[in-house]
């Protein structure tokens, strides 16, 4: 158990500072080297500072902006191929998560109380980061975020893979391969565990993931997924429209599991991404991108 510290909040996800910079280097790299015009900034939440990446064109007429939240031990440096394709039509944000991995502040909320400092967290960061309505599109973590904020901008949301919807499962070979990743970090047990976590035949994995979760065992202490929000807190969610995607072969939220939950607690429409596993931005650009575009043109009809 990590001790809480006298603001409430437990340990940072970083072991140290030194892991911190080194985390913080690696995603400030990559973005640099974007081939795509954007800008990288920081605003200040009541939980910290939140690192935002922004592309695209000015929304036109009102339209929403597309509003991206990473999941689990990602961020806005991991995202950038999705957020391309995104980006031709749409403005899009990145908002790194607080206490995950990457260009926000990494101290955590106190567990029993984190869904409902998320929330508040994005509502402030949608009003200072985002000006007019949002799309929020969240995967895995980060769908469970978007479903915990109330925030009056919210027009739609996407919930990716999404926890918080009903319990994740964790499968013998997928905790085989987590627990070696952790104690004895390196990049080839990072590409083991991916691969538990990606569908089946669709060739390797980028390499930059791999060496990605490898930083993230030598210097982060990763989270465990929330357990599934209140149901009258689904309840309140169904005045938005939101849409609910699984990949075909997550280990995590098999369809068969999500779709059921998100149809009978949220009142949502739920699509399936044949060749794709949990790992939906990495595995599917192309389709998760033609998926939200799809999702967003018809909230105008």
């Amino acid at each position: 158990m990590v001790d809480d510290d006298k603001d409430g909040h437990v340990a940072s996800v970083y072991k140290n500072d030194n892991a911190q910079r080194e985390v913080r280097s690696w995603c400030v790299r990559r973005i640099a080297d974007w081939g795509i015009p954007h800008v990288r900034s920081e605003v200040m939440t009541s939980a910290g500072v939140t690192g935002v990446v922004t592309t695209g064109p000015e929304p036109r007429d009102g339209e929403p902006s597309v509003v991206l939240l990473p999941g689990t031990n990602m961020n806005a440096a991991l995202c950038l191929p999705l957020v391309e394709m995104l980006a031709r039509d749409r403005r899009v944000v990145i908002l790194d998560l607080p206490g995950q991995p990457g260009l926000s502040v990494g101290r955590r909320p106190h567990i029993r109380r984190r869904m409902a400092w998320y929330g508040n967290w994005l509502s402030e960061a949608l009003t200072r980061a985002v000006p007019g309505p949002a799309v929020v599109v969240g995967h895995s973590l980060g769908g469970a975020v978007a479903l915990a904020s109330d925030a009056p901008r919210i027009v739609g949301r996407v919930v990716l893979a999404g926890a918080g919807i009903t319990r994740l499962r964790v499968p013998v070979p997928l905790l085989a391969a987590t627990v070696p990743w952790l104690l004895l970090p390196s990049v080839a047990r990072s590409a083991t565990l991916l691969r538990r976590m990606a569908a089946p035949g669709r060739g390797e994995l980028p390499d930059h993931l791999s060496a990605w979760m490898h930083l993230v065992a030598r210097h982060c202490r990763t989270s465990l997924a929330p357990p599934p929000l209140p149901s009258s807190l689904l309840e309140q969610r169904r005045t938005v429209p939101t849409l609910v995607v699984a990949g075909r072969f997550d280990p995590f939220l098999p369809p068969g599991v999500l779709g059921p939950a998100a149809r009978r607690r949220l009142g949502a429409e739920f699509r399936v991404i044949e060749g794709a596993g949990h790992l939906l931005l990495d595995q599917a650009p192309v389709e998760v991108s033609a998926v939200v575009e799809e999702f967003c043109a018809g909230l105008g009809e």
